[in-house]
């Protein structure tokens, strides 16, 4: 088992989670509630990483992460080495590749919310923060916690993206879903076995979780 690796995924994980949740409320609630221009081309950006092969999402990430793209020339100047091939780059990427699976299920839970109910706390004379603080993330809590644990299994288990954007830099890069691959092809097949179980039994806890929370939007649902 490569431990490294392993923690090195579960950091990439939690980082992600740190920086796409509270976009992903902030976009979910925004896609569930008003209807502007070019919503639909808003939404069709956020579930494009479902639909391309990840080599295509990696290959563009890695081109707008180059050193001579200006997002790559900026970051050198700033810190001094690149963003491609270094675990910020692969945050970065991480945060995008994941936006379908963080912003969909919140944006779900957020539209299964009763407008009356809504309105009510309006009425009342809470100001909006306090509606979203006080009715409307507790009642879209089931949809947010499904997105965090979504984000998290898929962060661990992404590859292409990851094998693009970071390369197999280990205890930089090389998270365990490039480790598994690469003792595959080192022909260590027991230490794939041993990281593909462990990924394995994060998916299938990662579903449970999943369908739990995902039945109790749709009791919301139905009750409103």
């Amino acid at each position: 088992m490569d431990w490294t690796a392993f923690l090195l995924s579960v950091e990439l994980g939690l980082a992600t989670l740190t920086l796409l949740m509270p976009l992903s409320v902030w976009l979910g609630r925004v896609l569930a509630y008003r209807r502007f221009p070019g919503r639909g081309f808003v939404e069709a950006g956020v579930a494009l990483p479902l639909v391309l092969p990840p080599t295509v999402v990696g290959f563009y990430l890695l081109v707008a992460f180059g050193a001579h793209s200006p997002l790559g020339e900026l970051w050198q100047r700033l810190f001094g080495h690149g963003l491609a091939f270094s675990f910020e780059g692969l945050l970065f990427a991480s945060v995008i590749v994941n936006l379908p699976f963080a912003v969909q299920p919140v944006q779900n839970a957020f539209a299964a919310i009763p407008p009356r109910v809504r309105e009510a706390g309006a009425v009342s004379g809470m100001p909006p923060w306090r509606v979203l603080w006080r009715i409307e993330l507790p009642l879209a809590w089931p949809g947010i916690a499904t997105a965090a644990v979504l984000t998290f299994a898929h962060t661990l288990g992404e590859f292409g993206v990851v094998l693009m954007v970071g390369g197999s830099i280990p205890g930089e890069t090389q998270t365990i879903a490039i480790a598994i691959y690469d003792r595959v092809q080192a022909f260590d097949d027991r230490a794939a076995g041993v990281m593909s179980a462990v990924l394995l039994a994060v998916s299938v806890l990662a579903l449970g979780l999943t369908n739990t929370f995902s039945r109790r939007v749709g009791r919301q649902r139905a009750d409103g």
